[in-house]
C-alpha cells in the first residue's frame, strides 16, 4: 500500500507540472520544485497515514517576540499548512500534512498553491525577518 501512495503522489506531481529533483522510492520521499511559483527543494514524504510537506524558508538570525507574533498571526491567514520552527528554533519552515487515504489531485494542488501564495504575498516580510 505504501508504494501505491508513492506512485499516486508521483503521478499527481507530474500532472501538476512539478519538477522532481529527487525521488527516493525506499523512503517514499520526493524533493520537488516549481520555480515559477517560488517553490524550490520542497520535501514531500509519503508515509501512511500522512503526506508531509516541508519547505525550508529561511534562517532566522535572531528570534524576537515580534517575529514570533507576526508568524503566528500569519498562520491564521494561511489556507493550508503553517509556519513552524525546526528543533534549533532558527530555521523557519512551511509544513503541511494531508491524509494519504483521502488524498486527491485537487487537495494536493490546493496545499501547493497555498505555499506558492504565501511565498509571493509574504516575501518582503520574510526578507525583513532574515535581516533581523
Amino acid at each position: 500500500m505504501k508504494q501505491n501512495y508513492f506512485l499516486q503522489v508521483r503521478n499527481y506531481l507530474v500532472e501538476l507540472d512539478y519538477q522532481i529533483t529527487l525521488e527516493d522510492t525506499h523512503n517514499c520521499v520526493f524533493v520537488v520544485e516549481k520555480e515559477s511559483l517560488g517553490i524550490k527543494n520542497l520535501v514531500i514524504g509519503c508515509t501512511d497515514p500522512l503526506l508531509i510537506m516541508e519547505q525550508y524558508i529561511l534562517e532566522l538570525p535572531k528570534i524576537t517576540v515580534e517575529i514570533c507574533q507576526n508568524l503566528l498571526q500569519k498562520n491564521r491567514d494561511i489556507i493550508h499548512g503553517a509556519f513552524v520552527l525546526d528543533e534549533t528554533g532558527r530555521r523557519l519552515i512551511f509544513r503541511d500534512t494531508l491524509q494519504m487515504s483521502k488524498l486527491d489531485l485537487h487537495e494536493l494542488e490546493a496545499s501547493l498553491n497555498s505555499l506558492a501564495l504565501l511565498l509571493s504575498e509574504y516575501a518582503q516580510q520574510l526578507h525583513q525577518f532574515s535581516k533581523s
